[in-house]
């Protein structure tokens, strides 16, 4: 299934599959006669649409928020994260079975990915409203960098991306609501914030699963979690940090901040 999903291209019909594929899952758990994990090689990348093109991150046109234009884009560049969101949560269901982990794992990454499928089509919907479309603008071509930096280290994977990029989220998500409030676009904001919530539990089960496996094989998930990060991201972590959220999550401070490219406030030495 998670296979299927990675290897579909259209990113309404990688969605629509996603969310079948889930409600399978979660109604074979509610019947108590789980699926069986099974075993599938997923692909080094999955596959995507022809549009949008994808650019370097230096090469891709910058606009302003302030215009109509400039929000299309800043939504254009969601869309791509959510979409890249479903392909990373199918791909750490499919990529790790050779280590064996509670069926709780399964539920947290299905249901993440599910909630990732409703977060792409809300924002296409709201492009859509404003006469854009998805495919519409060139995307940063770097996005699945982290899972082909992970792609056999189980515990990297954890950390970097639901404990780095989707920490950033909740860094990035408020401005963001703010911009869409000035302009006074009520779908959009109402999108927004359906992420911003439910994006902490995405972040939350990253920081759950990276403590179990850590717990399981004897090692200290903050210098784990430093090591793993040095390694595998590829520049310093950058404030300022949505602290509350990222407690919320079950990340403290002390693991995020002596990554930072500056010092922290004195209450979070």
């Amino acid at each position: 299934m998670a296979v299927e999903v990675l290897t579909t291209a259209d990113g309404r019909a990688k969605t629509a599959l996603s969310h079948k594929y889930a409600a399978e899952w979660f109604a074979s758990r509610k019947a108590e006669a789980p699926l069986a994990i099974g075993d599938a090689m997923p692909p080094d990348r999955p596959s995507r649409p022809e549009k949008p093109e994808l650019l370097s991150p230096r090469d891709v046109p910058k606009r302003r928020p302030g215009s109509p234009q400039g929000r299309i884009a800043l939504l254009h560049a969601v869309a791509h994260i959510e979409l890249n969101a479903v392909d990373l949560h199918w791909d750490i269901v499919a990529r790790f079975t050779d280590t064996p982990m509670p069926l709780g794992f399964y539920d947290d990454w299905v249901k993440s990915a599910n909630e990732e499928s409703k977060h792409f089509n809300m924002v296409c919907d709201c492009l859509e409203e404003m006469g854009s479309f998805y495919g519409a603008l060139p995307a940063h071509a770097g996005m699945w960098r982290a899972a082909e930096d992970t792609a056999e280290d189980f515990l990297g994977r954890l950390a970097v991306v639901p404990m780095v990029l989707e920490a950033r989220g909740l860094d990035v998500t408020p401005g963001m609501i703010e911009i869409f409030k000035k302009a006074k676009e009520t779908q959009t904001i109402e999108a927004l914030n359906v992420i911003y919530a439910e994006e902490v539990g995405h972040v939350a089960y990253g920081s759950k699963w990276f403590n179990f496996l850590c717990g399981r094989d004897n090692l200290d998930p903050k210098a784990e979690f430093h090591a793993l990060v040095q390694r595998y991201f590829h520049s310093a972590l950058k404030p300022p940090f949505n602290e509350e959220k990222r407690a919320e999550a079950g990340l403290p401070p002390d693991f995020y901040w002596p990554l930072a490219d500056e010092l922290p406030p004195p209450y979070a030495r």
